[in-house]
């Protein structure tokens, strides 16, 4: 028998049965389980494709199956009184033991991965008055894992609608919402918040809020982001807001995070806000509808609708929140990193980002053209050879990156934005880097010295680095850069390489790395991005080049059968087993002159865009360092990391 899954992920972010049934009674237990409300079931020539709220799977496995299907079916369809007797009669039908009976076990085991069976009790199950049980049975049971308990707990519930305007179109949108799911509600004359938002709130229903996937505890020297000491949830709360053609809907809170969440929100999207004709009847509705949404599940402990969505660009374990636009009417789930975190679920530590795969999920995240910190990097029309170009817009001015590749272009440029709008606050020197081992390389790289300096010889002859060799070609042969290569030790493990114009002596690339090859390989590298930065953006403002700590991002990753050492993975791949060394070897230089680096935070008084971006940082695990200012070689005539 063949299995095909639709879609292939599902399985995995649905919750499984209750109570599995053992897999040697799963047959004979059958009557206490029925299919889900709305399961569409469609006979294919050699099998059986069944299709839930979210979740599919195709059996296919020759005529016989469609046999199969049909008796497993008449007991999975019928009602609770022929149930028992036909489950009986299916166990008889198929001995313990025998390829019948294994098929049953196979086709029943699949039913419950895809959360596409129900038990009867947990599905027929009503209200002492009979009233959420028949409103919000049908659907309830399409997606909960327990009916019963999800309906119950709306029927405890009562909501609230809090509205300056209690006729207004979010909030009489919002108040059917919740009616027609089974959540009575009542709107209330208040000031919710400024600028007409709306707070929904729900009280007496018990049901555990779901809250966000536990965080492991963050490492010594990393600490939480909050604002005031961290609230229990309580009581769930969403806030809705629409002003001048854009709106948005908070994640699921307390009411006072919810409230700050919309605060902040606000501030975000004012930019955004486009003026033109009266507001589509649409958008409140959608709005409202969607916040209705939100709350309904939190307090029925069913998924937040984000979650539904399967959408791979939301980063698991970062809330999120909707945005709407009037032009053209849509509705988006987008990552939040707020500034403001007072619930405990909200301010627990983020696990740091140890991939490179998880690195650039994140970017997006602290990007987002609507409510992200830092604008995006793109490569736009630059050239992506011979190596990856990428800008951004910074406080004062244009930043260039490149790199390798373009990820690790887009990483270095964002860690860059990042410490220079975190540099207004003007204390110590921020690094930013992509969890603790980034953030470290490239903090010990700015501190190296040139003390006890041993020089090394070096010329690209054969049988060195391939990539030392492909990008002193590139810089000497390829863009005509009459240049010169210093090599020197600086002690174990610590190699600096720096690259000069021949004639001038101008420094165009600097690297410290642990090996000469990769000294030599970064420094050529930055400097055909600086020769490229000339020519593409001249008088640029911030020009970024990259260095090998970004190599330990991309420990682990898979490398294909033909890429050797001249492939950028599988040079990055072998430059981060050496990582380690060299930044014990680069600690064991910056600890007597106290130049290690520490953790960083703003101060207290220090900008509130500051400290958003430091929170945001943090939520999205990526660490902030103190390190005293480098060499000043360090620098190049642009002003750009060098």
């Amino acid at each position: 028998m063949t299995v095909e899954q639709a879609p292939p992920d599902a399985a995995a972010t649905r919750p499984g049965p209750r109570a599995a049934p053992d897999a040697p009674d799963a047959v004979q237990t059958l009557a206490r389980w029925t299919l889900r409300p709305g399961v569409a079931v469609t006979e294919l020539p050699d099998g059986v494709h069944l299709r839930g709220w979210i979740t599919g799977v195709t059996l296919e496995g020759g005529p016989g199956l469609r046999v199969l299907w049909s008796r497993l079916a008449e007991t999975l369809t019928a009602g609770s009184a022929l149930a028992a007797d036909r489950s009986e009669r299916l166990a008889r039908s198929a001995p313990a033991g025998s390829p019948v009976r294994a098929a049953l076990l196979t086709v029943i085991s699949r039913l419950h991965e895809h959360h596409l069976l129900v038990e009867r009790a947990d599905l027929l199950a009503e209200q002492p008055d009979g009233t959420a049980g028949k409103t919000s049975g049908p659907w309830l049971g399409a997606v909960a894992d327990r009916p019963a308990t999800a309906a119950a707990a709306l029927g405890r519930s009562r909501a609230r609608v809090i509205a300056a305007d209690p006729e207004g179109p979010l909030a009489r949108s919002a108040a059917r919402a919740l009616e027609r799911a089974g959540l009575r509600a009542e709107v209330v004359a208040g000031a919710a918040s400024a600028d007409g938002r709306v707070l929904l709130t729900a009280t007496g229903g018990g049901a555990p809020s779901p809250a966000l996937p536990d965080r492991p505890e963050r490492g010594r020297g990393e600490p939480a982001v909050a604002v005031g000491p961290p609230q229990d949830r309580g009581e769930p709360a969403v806030a809705v807001g629409l002003r001048s053609g854009i709106g948005f809907v908070t994640p699921v809170g307390s009411v006072a995070q919810a409230r700050s969440d919309a605060d902040a929100l606000a501030g975000r999207l004012h930019g955004r806000e486009a003026p033109g004709p009266p507001e589509q009847a649409g958008l409140p509705a959608l709005l409202a509808s969607s916040a209705a949404h939100r709350l309904v599940c939190a307090v029925a402990g069913l998924r937040d609708p984000s979650a539904e969505a399967d959408d791979a660009r939301l980063v698991p374990g970062v809330p999120t929140v909707l945005v709407a636009e009037r032009e053209p009417l849509r509705g988006e789930y987008r990552n939040w990193a707020g500034p403001a975190l007072v619930d405990a679920d909200r301010a627990r530590p983020a696990p740091a980002v140890r991939t490179l795969t998880e690195a650039l999920a994140r970017i997006p995240v602290l990007t987002d053209r609507l409510v992200g910190v830092l604008d995006a990097p793109d490569p736009g029309t630059l050239p992506q050879l011979p190596a990856a170009l990428v800008r951004c817009e910074v406080a004062d001015g244009v930043l260039l990156a490149g790199s390798a590749r373009a990820d690790l272009a887009r990483l270095e440029a964002v860690c860059r934005a990042a410490e220079l709008r975190l540099g207004e606050a003007g204390e110590g020197r921020p690094v930013v880097g992509a969890g603790p081992e980034h953030a470290r390389g490239r903090a010990l790289r700015r501190t190296a010295v040139g003390r006890d300096a041993v020089p090394v010889s070096w010329s690209p002859r054969p049988g060195r680095c391939p990539q030392a060799l492909h990008w002193w070609a590139v810089l000497v042969r390829r863009l005509g850069v009459d240049a010169d290569i210093a090599v020197a030790r600086l002690g174990a493990s610590v190699f600096r390489a720096r690259v000069r114009e021949r004639t001038a002596g101008h420094l165009l690339g600097t690297a410290v790395e642990a090996s000469a090859d990769d000294a030599v390989a970064y420094a050529a590298l930055s400097a055909a991005v600086g020769a490229r930065a000339a020519v593409e953006l001249p008088g640029v403002r911030h020009l970024v080049t990259p260095c090998g700590a970004s190599a330990v991002l991309a420990r682990g990753a898979d490398t294909a059968p033909w890429e050797d050492a001249g492939w950028t993975t599988a040079w990055l791949a072998a430059s981060a087993e050496r990582e380690p060394e060299l930044q014990q070897a680069l600690t064991a230089r910056a600890a007597p002159a106290g130049h290690a680096p520490r953790p960083w935070e703003p101060s207290a008084d220090a900008p509130a865009d500051v400290h958003a971006l430091w929170s945001a940082l943090q939520q999205c695990g990526f660490s902030v360092l103190s390190a005293p200012p480098g060499p000043a070689e360090h620098r190049g005539a642009t002003g750009g990391l060098r």
